[in-house]
């Protein structure tokens, strides 16, 4: 192995593993959504939004949705989560239209539900919400790639290194690691 501009190099092939910055090891997906219907088995995009937003859950979202696209046949063997960080605004309306705004309707599982059942998935990822900051734009943002044993992989960030050819990389890379 060989690090190369922080990347991580193969002998066997050129190209980084993972091109999103990478977790210490042993850090897994929390089990609320681990056990969430369909998630077994697959490898994961997991990000926060809020529709609302019109900083960086606009890029993230269309990102996110290219990259599910560029998967090709790797498609049905990943997933994408968008969980709302504004659950008293992401109503189902604003949901389908941010969705469809943004050309990710049918790419990403966009989770919702109340302040009550977030809030725990908020804590466990660490992530701060704009419930909590009164402000749509000032949340946490990361997309976070986990493997389907739900092993956390990598966590890429919109305006710096998340891009359609990132995120489709690291879930590729992803799906060869289990």
């Amino acid at each position: 192995l060989a690090i190369v501009l922080g990347f991580v190099l193969t002998r066997e092939e050129d190209e980084p593993a993972f091109r999103g910055s990478v977790p210490p090891d042993g850090l897994v997906l929390p089990q609320a959504v681990a056990d969430s219907p369909g998630v077994a088995g697959k490898a994961l995009a997991v990000t926060f939004l809020d529709t609302q937003c019109t900083d960086a859950c606009p890029i993230a979202a269309s990102q996110v949705a290219e990259a599910m696209r560029l998967l090709g046949e790797d498609r049905g063997s990943v997933l994408a989560l968008g969980y709302s960080v504004d659950p008293l605004n992401d109503t189902p309306a604003s949901i389908r239209s941010f969705l469809a705004k943004n050309r990710a309707t049918g790419e990403i599982r966009y989770v919702d539900g109340s302040v009550a059942e977030l809030r725990p998935i908020w804590t466990e990822f660490k992530i701060m919400a704009s419930h909590e900051t009164g402000n749509s734009n000032m949340h946490s943002v990361p997309v976070r790639v986990y493997d389907a044993e739900g092993q956390w992989r990598s966590t890429l960030h919109p305006g710096l290194d998340l891009t359609p050819a990132n995120l489709a990389n690291d879930l590729r890379a992803a799906l060869e690691r289990t």
